[in-house]
């Protein structure tokens, strides 16, 4: 078993590769922490509850030699509704696309079923190379550590999966992050870059303005309502008779729920929390597009979202 620690030695000769890589993993085991980290602003959605991501946003690392552009897909988990499943889909027709792997176990948790069906599911996947990840390391001791980094080893042997690379990160306390993106480079294909210097993520902005709010308004929202919350973006739109040095950008989102009962919530007593999504998401969005913002936020309704294909249809699914 070699688990990395160094960083691995550059080759002489001057090669440039770019590819896709992805992180996967059960639901909160760290991926879009991760990819924030590696490309040291925030892209994908990240919240402390579980399946907060729904579309595939890609980060994207510049070096000189490589470019690594991140695939962050949903949770794999044993679907329970018409959405479920089509996450699951989703992730699935990542995995076959991308160059490389990253599987991310959190350091703090044992090996449960939902890394286990994770890990049978990678073995299926012959050809792509897959590193694994021990995330979180900051919560656990050395003894700890080093348990969970046997017990992966052992996963990938008794599934018939080679890890290229098993490697401990912790995120948050920056520990090891580029190792990661060192050790996913060699594993990419030779090539030019496909992005241009200074892209960090290929997704259309109206998607990355709603994934702000959604992540403002699912902060603070009690456990019921993780999932029910989806948000779609109306319209973007330059206000107009703004002198040019003062540009103002108006933006109309949708927050749907699932129930009446959920509004209340969502928009909190006396529309303070609706209020607090709208400062926060704002911040947010006016740093993201660096130009002044007024948000305007509506919550509505729409009946059981998750079971209707028509409906997960219109909001993006």
């Amino acid at each position: 078993m070699s688990v990395r620690t160094q960083s691995s030695e550059q080759p002489a000769e001057a090669v440039h590769r770019a590819g896709f890589a992805c992180f996967v993993g059960r639901p909160n085991a760290g991926k879009s922490t991760l990819t924030n980290a590696l490309v040291g602003q925030k892209v994908a959605i990240t919240s402390n509850r579980p399946q907060t991501t729904r579309h595939t946003v890609r980060g994207i690392v510049h070096r000189e030699d490589a470019q690594l552009i991140l695939v962050d897909t949903p949770g794999l988990h044993k679907p329970r509704t018409l959405l479920g499943e089509r996450l699951n889909d989703v992730v699935r027709a990542t995995w076959a696309e991308v160059d490389a792997i990253g599987f991310c176990i959190p350091a703090d948790q044992k090996l449960g079923p939902g890394d286990r069906f994770i890990a049978k599911e990678l073995a299926g996947i012959k050809r792509t190379p897959k590193i694994a990840i021990i995330t979180k390391t900051d919560l656990v001791d050395s003894k700890a550590l080093a348990e969970q980094l046997i017990a992966v080893d052992q996963l990938g042997q008794e599934l018939g999966i080679a890890w290229a690379e098993i490697i401990p990160v912790s995120a948050t306390a920056n520990k090891q992050v580029g190792l990661v993106a060192d050790l996913l480079i060699p594993l990419m294909p030779e090539g030019p870059a496909l992005y241009p210097e200074g892209d960090l993520t290929d997704e259309p902005e109206q998607v990355m303005v709603a994934e702000l709010i959604r992540e403002a308004a699912l902060e603070g929202v009690r456990d019921e309502l993780p999932h029910s919350i989806a948000v779609v973006v109306e319209e973007m739109l330059p206000r107009e008779d703004r002198p040019a040095d003062k540009p103002l950008l108006d933006i109309h989102a949708n927050l749907f729920i699932e129930r009446p009962s959920q509004k209340g919530i969502v928009i909190g007593p006396k529309g303070k929390r609706l209020k607090d999504v709208g400062i926060k998401s704002r911040k947010q969005i006016e740093a993201l597009l660096g130009t002044p913002v007024f948000l305007d936020l509506h919550v509505k309704v729409a009946k059981d979202w998750q079971r209707d294909p028509k409906q997960l249809r219109r909001l993006g699914f």
